[in-house]
């Protein structure tokens, strides 16, 4: 049973491979190179949470988000590549994932957190070191931490991180233009996007730019595609996603959905991003989780989001009213069928992406 509903045997059966297929392959009794790809979209991490932690249960040494591993994971999936965690790899582990990634057309981006001070540049330097040997030409970051309505209880607690994390760019910015790796900021539900462009326009790096999150700003109440817009000229890596919008008494639900099922219009999403930066590679990111809530009727929201108008919030509310879509429903489920639903998400998206979007 999925969201309430009884499975056909078709699709339990899919469901079950889909497990059977990534066990089979973790243990090399599948070769990822014999699965046909979908798309040349690649895999965020966080797309595989589930997973991970039931092959965890499974056995405790594995580890699916090693380099080598995921990277040969996204593939069987049908994807084009991965963004991950590197950390800072040995040269014999760099040389075997650069020479597989480059061997089966695969892009890797790496996943890093940025130096908190410059007693922390050198193990910066050394993840971004190591992204530079692999072959990644992006590593996502963020530099403000959670959602500013749930972590900060007010708007000069928000500023304080909001200048803290400026200082951790600009530590950054000589180490990754040092390495030629550039730097993808994502728009994590943290700073408004005419902060973050401001930013991003002070900074003034060839190799400091946006990790444009697709979904992300419309829970600080900005224009769904005009974030986008801005954003895009600033790009390097994209966290490609639909979503799933309700209301709730407090604000509304906003839930990572499937490719096409959700509630934003990706075709254009797709146009802005391409027109900006044609060839860029997008990365899908779909959390199998509960819908997220974004309490912008409650008192607390407003506490550290002081910006929006009473225009942006009706816009917001107004899109959400139109173009309302149903969640999923993924906590009160066993672990198996949570990873059925989070293998079943990403390989819908995958096939949309490839046979709707041309990505």
């Amino acid at each position: 049973m999925i969201n309430g509903k009884l499975l056909s045997r078709r699709q339990a059966v899919a469901q079950l491979t889909s497990l059977a297929v990534g066990s089979c392959v973790l243990s090399g009794s599948v070769r990822a190179s014999d699965v046909p790809r979908k798309t040349a979209m690649g895999i965020v991490a966080y797309d595989c949470n589930l997973r991970s932690k039931w092959l965890k249960q499974t056995d405790a040494a594995q580890d699916l988000f090693e380099p080598l591993t995921f990277l040969k994971h996204c593939q069987t999936l049908g994807s084009g590549g991965m963004q991950v965690s590197l950390g800072s790899l040995q040269p014999a582990a760099i040389k075997d994932l650069r020479e597989y990634a480059e061997a089966h057309d695969l892009f890797i981006e790496a996943i890093v957190n940025p130096p908190r001070d410059r007693v922390d540049v050198p193990r910066f330097e050394a993840e971004i070191k190591t992204a530079s040997e692999v072959g990644a030409k992006a590593a996502r970051t963020v530099i403000i931490p959670g959602r500013r309505y749930e972590n900060f209880k007010s708007f000069a607690e928000y500023q304080q991180a909001e200048q803290r994390g400026a200082a951790m760019v600009e530590l950054a910015g000589p180490v990754v233009e040092k390495h030629q790796v550039a730097l993808a900021i994502e728009n994590h539900k943290d700073q408004r996007i005419d902060g973050r462009v401001a930013l991003l326009k002070r900074i003034s790096s060839p190799y400091v730019g946006a990790c444009v999150d697709t979904g992300n700003s419309f829970a600080l109440l900005d224009d769904p595609y005009g974030a986008i817009e801005a954003l895009a000229p600033f790009a390097f890596s994209v966290h490609f996603k639909d979503q799933a919008l309700s209301e709730y008494e407090a604000g509304f639900l906003l839930g990572d959905i499937p490719l096409g099922q959700g509630s934003f219009d990706l075709k254009r999403i797709v146009n802005i991003i391409r027109t900006a930066k044609p060839g860029l590679q997008f990365c899908l990111e779909i959390i199998t989780r509960d819908a997220l809530p974004v309490p912008c009727l409650s008192d607390d929201y407003w506490q550290a989001v002081t910006e929006p108008s009473g225009r942006d919030l009706a816009r917001t509310l107004r899109f959400v009213r139109t173009h309302a879509t149903p969640g999923q429903s993924v906590s009160s489920l066993p672990l198996a069928e949570q990873v059925a639903m989070e293998d079943a998400n990403i390989a819908t998206s995958l096939t949309f992406a490839g046979q709707e979007l041309g990505l």
